[in-house]
């Protein structure tokens, strides 16, 4: 990591503080001024807010909090460098655990729910928002900034160079998280090959249009079965056309959830997430879950939906590498990075700042990648005005049943580690951006050659409609942990698609029965009575393929709109 940075910084240059502001400057200051370089502000702007932070903590010096995030490479960096730099520049001192997302949602559910003792804050996803909205045991972060956290609120934190306020604001216009970090679900896939003459000329002649960025699933098949199958090798290497993960595992369950039903065309348009039925299939009237079955109006059970488990299977077994089937989220995402998929069809762009690394097979010896990023391509049943794709937003959340001096603490640490004076050094370690500055930045257009599209779409209005989990979901804890169980079992081969979404359907009906008896909220679920669904309407699933050469797809992409 360590040359990583060294590498940015050498790229995007650096800030020096001059003589009048290194002769106010502590020597610790000054020192964690050099690390926190290149930045948005100017040097004497950041020592400013270091200085705030200094002061806005003096009442609490000596003490000590815990706050727990998912790992990933944005919050490796905060927790081996912001929490030693604010340790230092504060005097409050910060043990910041790293878990696994599936273990992070379990413990803050836990503390929140059933009053285990656990952490100061969390960095959890915004797909939370629909739990803490109903539940209301977090605080209402837009309240505690003008109240009981006001004097330990930044003055420069400007709430509106965030970008993902939309996703961590509830229906009741109330701000529950403050984002730290976000990044998307983009198709990835190997712009060498695809601009190959040899292997254009053989794809067109094999399936009678040009090999491409797809734009539907039939495309996406058969470059699939192209490399997989039609090729096997290439350049005397086996390689593949696809690349997934399906062992049963927590991670399994975010696969479908961030967006892979609606993708294929499941729920209704809308945003930011489908209205009245969402990407999970959860039919919402007014803002009370009704159901996710299709017996109770919603869709998690749809034709749609079994569809879109079906391609996952058909594609994870015949055209990924086979030990993919027993890999979860961690051990798939680095894969395509060692040289042999040609194309995975949403990627998680948490996975770049790995993916950029010098010396991989997928970039150039000049640290160019060989690989690009774009829109994924739409399943048979996609719609304009569905959700186009899923965006991650892992945000800090405050405990509310907590001394408030320990959430005054963790309030002052959570905005260090977003605040603008540390916020592009942060972006440039990990590659998930939360502010406007920081993507407009001049450090940002240099570096965006090597990112291989993944700047280009957050300085494109399209960048908006990736959205999160939205608040149709009433406890996303209890619910995810539906989805990792069943499709598991499809994976494993013991129930058919249509049986595993069934059964699915049914549990997710049957914990929204639960929690609705459990929420005092007037959102909170309310089932709808059962009754024979209508019969779905018949759509071809197998449609031509239809693929557009990827820097035509970059211009319409960064126009906002989508290719018809």
């Amino acid at each position: 990591m360590s040359n990583r940075r060294q590498t940015l910084i050498a790229l995007v240059g650096s800030t020096v503080l001059g003589p009048a502001q290194a002769q106010s400057a502590t020597p610790v200051q000054a020192r964690w001024l050099r690390e926190f370089s290149p930045s948005t502000l100017s040097a004497s702007d950041q020592l400013r807010e270091l200085q705030w932070f200094a002061q806005a903590a003096a009442p609490f010096r000596g003490q000590r909090i815990k706050v727990l995030s998912e790992t990933i490479d944005t919050h490796v960096y905060e927790s081996r460098t912001l929490a030693r730099a604010f340790a230092e520049l504060t005097g409050i001192q910060v043990e910041h655990e790293l878990l696994p997302e599936g273990d992070v949602v379990r413990r803050l559910r836990a503390q929140l729910l059933e009053g285990q003792p656990g952490y100061d804050a969390y960095v959890s996803d915004s797909d939370l928002i629909g739990t803490h909205w109903r539940y209301a045991r977090t605080e209402v972060l837009s309240e505690w900034m003008q109240g009981a956290g006001r004097e330990q609120t930044l003055p420069t934190l400007n709430l509106r160079d965030f970008i993902g306020l939309a996703f961590t604001t509830a229906p009741d216009g109330r701000l529950y998280q403050l984002p730290d970090q976000q990044f998307a679900n983009l198709y990835w896939f190997r712009h060498d090959w695809f601009t190959r003459t040899d292997l254009r000329q053989r794809f067109q002649a094999r399936y009678g249009y040009p090999l491409g960025v797809p734009l539907n699933w039939s495309a996406y098949e058969d470059i699939a079965r192209f490399f997989s199958e039609d090729l096997q090798t290439l350049d005397g290497r086996r390689v593949w056309g696809h690349m997934d993960y399906g062992k049963r595992d927590p991670s399994l369950g975010w696969r479908f959830t961030d967006a892979w039903l609606s993708m294929a065309g499941q729920g209704s348009p809308g945003y930011p997430n489908g209205l009245p039925i969402d990407e999970w299939g959860i039919r919402v009237e007014q803002c009370r879950p009704v159901g996710a079955s299709r017996e109770r109006g919603g869709g998690t059970n749809s034709r749609a939906a079994v569809y879109a488990l079906e391609r996952y299977l058909d594609w994870l077994k015949r055209y990924a590498p086979p030990e993919a089937l027993n890999m979860d989220f961690s051990q798939a995402g680095p894969v395509p990075g060692r040289g042999e998929i040609a194309q995975q069809i949403f990627w998680y762009t948490a996975f770049t700042a790995a993916m950029s690394k010098p010396g991989l097979p997928v970039n150039h010896a000049d640290g160019r990648p060989k690989w690009r990023v774009a829109p994924s391509p739409h399943g048979a049943y996609w719609r304009d005005g569905m959700q186009r794709g899923y965006q991650d937003v892992g945000a800090w959340t405050l405990v509310r049943d907590l001394p408030v001096d320990r959430k005054r603490m963790a309030w002052l640490y959570a905005q260090f580690c977003v605040c603008r004076t540390v916020s592009l050094k942060k972006s440039l370690t990990g590659l998930t951006f939360i502010r406007e500055s920081d993507i407009r930045s001049e450090a940002l257009t240099q570096l965006a050659p090597r990112l291989g599209g993944l700047v280009e779409f957050y300085r494109s209005p399209s960048r908006v409609y990736w959205t999160p989990t939205g608040s149709n979901v009433p406890d996303y804890p209890q619910l995810a942990e539906l989805w990792w169980q069943h499709i598991g079992r499809a994976t494993r081969g013991e129930r058919t698609p249509q049986q595993t979404m069934d059964a699915l359907a049914a549990d997710m009906d049957a914990v929204l029965d639960r929690v609705g008896k459990a929420q005092s909220s007037p959102c909170a679920p309310r089932l709808a009575p059962l009754s024979k669904p209508a019969p779905e309407l018949a759509v071809n699933e197998k449609p031509p393929g239809r693929t557009i050469e990827y820097e035509q797809l970059l211009r319409v992409w960064q126009l906002g709109s989508d290719v018809k």
